[in-house]
């Protein structure tokens, strides 16, 4: 795989009026995220509803981002499930469809046997039999478990496990995860709230919910903090923390995909049992929407 780094779209998974998977619209996402400076998709993430999705609907979306995304970005599929078996199975089958990695995340059903050894042989055996780079993938808020510091560092050590998207928000723990593992072990920030703070860290980029919404407003973070401006990329930074938090934990799926509809995306409405945005919340998120786009094209001018 290419160096791993920069800005990734979980990209959202999009559905008809009958609650079917739209093909189309979802390729005409992929195009339209072509043409930004995100660096790559993952497909099959949390914000892809990935665990609403049957495994052959899984195949044709990223047979889908595959046939559609340019050359220039990298494909990552999300294959983490609840067996061994099943990660595997569908790891192998999302190599043979031409991705670039894959992005799994832990098992979460049975908790209390999920310690940190079970966890460890579980993604070492993933990552033995997977064609592909593996990414680990810490999301807490949604498992109930979290992957500590030491376990990642001992994970690191595995040549086909090549970093974690960490969505805990604890930015401590992210510290803390840099400083242990290899130099180039690849820690991307789970979200948009503290993708400045990561990348300070040592982090090497993001893969954010709302880079669905304002792709290139996310890059800008990236790019403004490689090339030293730091003062910009802060007041981007700043500037991020209302939007990101209404397409994530306060409106959830529906929030952002309202959000991605206001920018000319498709969004369309989440999978039952997740329910689409309210008439308050898409007025409130238009209003959030607007006033970051305004701070965008205030610091980094219509050209960037």
């Amino acid at each position: 795989m290419n160096k791993i780094e920069g800005i990734f779209a979980p990209i959202a998974t999009i559905f008809d009026a009958s609650g079917d998977l739209d093909i189309v619209r979802f390729g005409e996402n992929v195009k339209k995220l072509n043409e930004t400076g995100l660096s790559g998709l993952v497909v099959l993430g949390s914000n892809g509803e990935f665990a609403l999705l049957t495994h052959g609907e899984k195949i044709r979306l990223l047979e889908t981002a595959r046939g559609n995304i340019s050359k220039d970005k990298l494909l990552i599929a999300g294959t983490g499930c609840e067996s061994l078996r099943e990660t595997i199975e569908l790891t192998k089958e999302c190599a043979g469809i031409g991705v670039d990695g894959v992005l799994v995340v832990t098992p979460s059903y049975y908790k209390s046997d999920m310690t940190n050894k079970a966890l460890e042989l579980y993604f070492r055996s993933v990552a033995d039999e997977s064609p592909v780079p593996l990414l680990l993938y810490n999301m807490p808020r949604n498992t109930g478990i979290n992957m500590g510091p030491e376990l990642v560092a001992s994970l690191a050590e595995h040549p086909n496990i090549v970093g974690i998207k960490d969505s805990s928000g604890n930015i401590s723990q992210i510290a803390e995860i840099i400083a242990k593992c290899p130099s180039d072990f690849a820690v991307f920030a789970g979200s948009g709230s503290f993708l400045l703070p990561t990348l300070a860290l040592g982090g090497v980029g993001g893969t954010l919910a709302v880079a669905n919404v304002i792709p290139d407003y996310c890059v800008a973070i990236y790019k403004l903090y490689k090339c030293g401006q730091m003062e910009k990329a802060r007041k981007l930074q700043l500037g991020l923390l209302e939007l990101n938090a209404a397409v994530t934990t306060l409106y959830g799926i529906g929030g952002m995909k309202a959000a991605m509809e206001l920018v000319g995306f498709h969004g369309g409405s989440p999978r039952r049992p997740i329910l689409p945005a309210t008439e308050d919340a898409r007025r409130k998120i238009a209003e959030m929407v607007e006033a970051t786009l305004k701070l965008f094209a205030e610091i980094c001018g219509e050209g960037f």
